[in-house]
């Protein structure tokens, strides 16, 4: 048995935008969770992917290394403002009890303008009172760097100082875009 229902919500743009999300009702709730929650991702929705997330959520990623709390929400928020509106993400494997999910999601998007990015993720989860608590994506990121960085990631994004160099880089973008939020 399915769910199936449409909601309205403005976008980056302050467009209003129409999404349908169908849920298996044969999910538990936290593989609901987790499929709204990428639902919510692709759509542009930064409220609802916020709301999936405890208040004392820990992320870690290559990318961003690990963030805590408020600093995640804004990782989503900036994404998602970066992407404008030009994010596709498939979802599988999606599996979780009351306790640990994980799922395989391919994010494809552009970076800048001519940077073309399609991204295989293994997400896990830990959940604490129907919210995510803990998310871990792991990805390869010489694989990442190669298509983002073109030549200099595929000579240098296998090296540990390349990749500190990303880590630093998408962390400044972030407080840049903390600066501009208040």
């Amino acid at each position: 048995m399915f769910l199936y229902f449409e909601y309205q919500n403005q976008n980056f743009n302050n467009k209003f935008i129409n999404f349908t999300i169908l849920i298996n009702l044969n999910m538990t709730p936290n593989e609901q969770k987790i499929t709204a929650f990428y639902t919510a991702l692709e759509n542009a929705d930064s409220k609802v992917v916020c709301e999936s997330y405890h208040t004392d959520i820990i992320f870690r990623d290559p990318i961003f290394g690990r963030l805590v709390g408020r600093d995640v929400c804004q990782m989503w928020k900036m994404l998602i403002d970066k992407a404008k509106g030009n994010l596709k993400i498939e979802l599988s494997e999606v599996k979780a009890d009351d306790y640990l999910g994980s799922a395989l999601w391919k994010a494809t998007y552009n970076l800048g303008k001519n940077r073309p990015i399609t991204n295989v993720i293994r997400a896990e989860f830990h959940f604490k009172d129907g919210l995510i608590i803990k998310h871990t994506d792991d990805f390869d990121i010489w694989k990442w760097a190669k298509q983002a960085l073109g030549v200099r990631g595929i000579l240098f994004g296998w090296t540990g100082h390349m990749q500190k160099k990303i880590q630093e880089k998408a962390l400044l973008a972030l407080k840049k875009f903390k600066i501009k939020e208040l």
